[in-house]
């Protein structure tokens, strides 16, 4: 695939690197494996490198951007695909992904996440995880590292911690800076992400989950102990069977469910003895 035309310049404010590689978008592709009977979501197509291979492969495919420049160039580019192709002028930072499924067909999600909103817009897809069959998304490469990294690894925290509460995680391969254009100053990779249809390791309440993990890595390079203390004492996690006097980045997933599911009990309680 050719490089980009000059009708349109990256833009620094939106985080935009253009995709030009063929090797690489094919290889993308490949590991997408897009479908007749699949719908799917691409996040900022930028001019379209992927979304052409895409449309070949897929039944249909739902376009979000944020430029308002880039919509018109691409209905002029994929005009011929007719109603199989869509494009909402929106941030999908605000989009209400529920709202694209028409049948009983699961999302596929795919997208070149800008750096800058990368966290934040994987949060807000998650809350969405229900009707998302599985995300390919290229990120920092920093970033999917974090994603897939597991107990006592240093890129181990919340953002990975939370993302294998809702999907498996794979990291599948590093894409290098001058496969874009204008080439960034980092490295890329490419994750999946695929939703669990029954969670593994179910909190009885998901919001309790996230600020106990938010609490554990407020200083990564203190003790449980001490980052828990406002949520409970070293001597209640050691009769969790959890040992206080460990950094939070060694704790496995089932073991912040098992902190969360007591303080969940534990609030309740409180509430229950309130109102008597």
């Amino acid at each position: 695939m050719s490089k980009r035309p000059p009708m349109h310049q990256a833009r620094k404010r939106f985080g935009q690197n253009f995709l030009h590689d063929a090797g690489m978008i094919r290889r993308i592709i490949r590991s997408i494996a897009p479908h007749p009977s699949d719908h799917l979501v691409e996040i900022g197509p930028g001019l379209g490198a992927l979304t052409e291979e895409l449309l070949d492969e897929a039944g249909a495919l739902d376009a979000i951007e944020l430029d308002r420049d880039l919509p018109p160039i691409l209905r002029s580019k994929f005009f011929r695909y007719g109603d199989k192709f869509r494009i909402f002028e929106q941030d999908a930072m605000k989009f209400d992904f529920e709202s694209l499924r028409e049948d009983e067909r699961l999302l596929r999600v795919v997208g070149n996440l800008p750096y800058n909103i990368s966290t934040q817009l994987i949060f807000h897809l998650l809350s969405h995880s229900n009707c998302i069959l599985d995300m390919h998304f290229m990120l920092q490469k920093e970033v999917v590292d974090r994603m897939a990294a597991g107990p006592g690894e240093n890129n181990y925290g919340r953002l990975g911690i939370m993302a294998q509460y809702w999907c498996d995680v794979e990291k599948l391969f590093e894409v290098p800076p001058e496969s874009f254009d204008p080439a960034p100053k980092v490295d890329s990779a490419i994750i999946r992400l695929t939703p669990y249809q029954t969670l593994p390791h179910p909190a009885k309440d998901v919001k309790q989950l996230e600020s106990v993990v938010r609490t554990a890595f407020t200083m990564r390079r203190k003790t449980l102990r001490n980052n828990l203390k406002p949520l409970l004492s070293g001597e209640t996690l050691e009769q969790l069977g959890i040992n206080p006097s460990l950094r939070p980045e060694r704790l496995t997933l089932p073991e912040f469910v098992r902190i969360s599911d007591y303080l969940t009990d534990q609030n309740a309680a409180a509430r229950k003895s309130e109102s008597e």
